[in-house]
């Protein structure tokens, strides 16, 4: 991963099989405070985009592995991620443009490109998501849309009973504290608690639906306090 110097950063995906176009991006956007994960094949980028945060994703038309227009339609049909996506592409005849977009492009870039414009779409397109990415939720390869209420893990949808939830929306919107079972049992009954620990029951419920398909676990439990969502189990 290449890091820009700044706060907040733009965080870009690439996908491109050219290196020298990759370097060319790479150092000049790095003097933009951009932060750039890159793959030279569809699978890989798929996989990168399934499992890391990104704000916008760059990708070449022309891929091995797996082509511009499928990766594209896969990361919006199979796995609903909305991320912003810019097309770079040699071809540009008004049908490529069309069936880029009917894809699920957002923006389209006619190769050889000049870098400055390339910049420029990818912040046109940064400022244009940012009030869609305010309703996500990330922590790790987990997601969750506040607006949609729809839960991924590593692409794959997660379907949460009404009380999981409540419960994770809040374990990720407190994340990475830690939040107090108190709080939790509040948020579940207010004042009519119910007898026993009801509370474990749930949370057990969440981490089968969370954890356990996958191979490390996001929600940690912290003795005689409550519990809290992180990558770390510190």
């Amino acid at each position: 991963m290449v890091h820009a110097l700044g706060a907040a950063p733009i965080r870009v995906l690439i996908v491109e099989d050219n290196r020298d176009i990759c370097e060319n991006i790479a150092a000049y956007l790095a003097k933009h405070n951009y932060v750039m994960d890159f793959a030279y094949d569809g699978i890989s980028g798929m996989h990168l985009a399934l499992t890391n945060p990104f704000d916008v994703i760059v990708l070449d038309l022309m891929l091995p592995g797996m082509d511009g227009l499928r990766f594209c339609q896969k990361l919006r049909a199979d796995a609903e991620v909305e991320t912003p996506v810019l097309m770079l592409t040699a071809r540009d005849t008004l049908d490529d443009k069309l069936k880029g977009f009917e894809a699920g492009a957002d923006d389209y870039l006619i190769k050889p490109f000049a870098l400055q414009e390339l910049h420029a779409r990818l912040q046109a397109l940064y400022k244009r998501s940012r009030g869609k990415t305010a309703s996500l939720l990330t922590i790790g390869d987990l997601t969750m849309n506040r607006s949609t209420l729809q839960v991924h893990r590593a692409g794959r949808r997660i379907d949460l009973t009404p009380a999981s939830m409540r419960l994770l929306q809040r374990l990720m919107e407190q994340a990475p504290s830690v939040v107090a079972r108190d709080d939790l049992e509040t948020l579940l009954w207010a004042d009519e608690r119910p007898d026993g620990d009801a509370l474990r029951s749930h949370m057990y419920k969440l981490r089968q639906a969370i954890d356990r398909p996958f191979g490390s676990p996001l929600i940690h439990t912290v003795h005689r306090i409550g519990y809290r969502i992180a990558e770390d189990a510190q």
